[in-house]
C-alpha cells in the first residue's frame, strides 16, 4: 500500500472537495479546507500553502488535536519520499532500520524505486504488509480518492520482497 503528504492547494470546490474552512485543536484559530484536514487526519501530515512560524507542514496528533510541523517524520526520523516505509513491527525480520527490496515492476513504475527503509509503523496494517511513502502531491480526487497522490491510480499490490539487513 502507499501512503502520501497530501498537499492543501489541492482541496478546492473546483474539483469537488469540501474545502468549507473548518479550524481545530492545535491549530490556534487558522482554518483550513474541512476535507483537507480529514486527509491529514489519515496520512499523518499535510503541506500547507502559507508556512506558520516557518513550519510548512500540519500534522494529526490523535484526538482530533493537530500542530504545525517543519517537516513529515515518522517513528524514525524524516519521511524520504519513494525510500520510507511502515510495517508492522514485531514480524520476523520486520524491525525499524531493516531496508526491504522488491523486485516488483509495478511497484517500480509507480514508486520509481524497489528499496525501502523501514522507519514507521502503522497502525492499521496487517501483517507482512508494507506502507510505501510517496511524498508531497495533490490528491487524485474527492471521497475515497483523497487517500491517493494525483500523479498515481494504484492503491495495493501484493509483490515479494526480502529482508536486505
Amino acid at each position: 500500500t502507499l501512503y502520501y503528504t497530501p498537499v492543501e492547494s489541492g482541496f478546492t470546490f473546483e474539483r469537488g472537495f469540501d474545502a468549507t474552512p473548518v479550524t481545530k485543536s492545535g491549530l490556534h484559530g487558522r482554518k483550513y479546507s474541512r476535507d483537507f484536514l480529514r486527509s491529514v487526519k489519515k496520512e499523518g501530515f499535510g503541506r500547507i500553502v502559507t508556512p506558520v512560524d516557518e513550519r510548512h507542514y500540519i500534522r494529526y496528533n490523535g484526538d482530533d488535536s493537530f500542530a504545525f510541523a517543519s517537516r513529515p517524520t515518522g517513528g524514525g526520523g524524516v519521511l524520504v519520499a519513494r525510500y520510507s516505509a511502515a510495517a508492522k513491527l514485531g514480524q520476523s525480520g520486520l524491525r525499524h532500520g531493516a531496508t526491504i527490496e522488491t523486485e516488483s515492476p509495478i511497484v517500480q513504475k509507480v514508486f520509481g524505486s524497489t528499496r525501502w527503509k523501514i522507519i514507521d509503523t502503522g497502525g492499521g496494517l496487517r501483517r507482512w504488509q508494507m506502507d510505501c511513502y510517496y511524498g508531497e502531491d495533490e490528491p487524485l480526487g474527492p471521497g475515497k480518492f483523497m487517500g491517493r497522490p494525483r500523479a498515481t491510480t494504484f492503491e495495493y499490490g501484493y509483490a515479494n520482497a526480502r529482508i536486505m539487513k
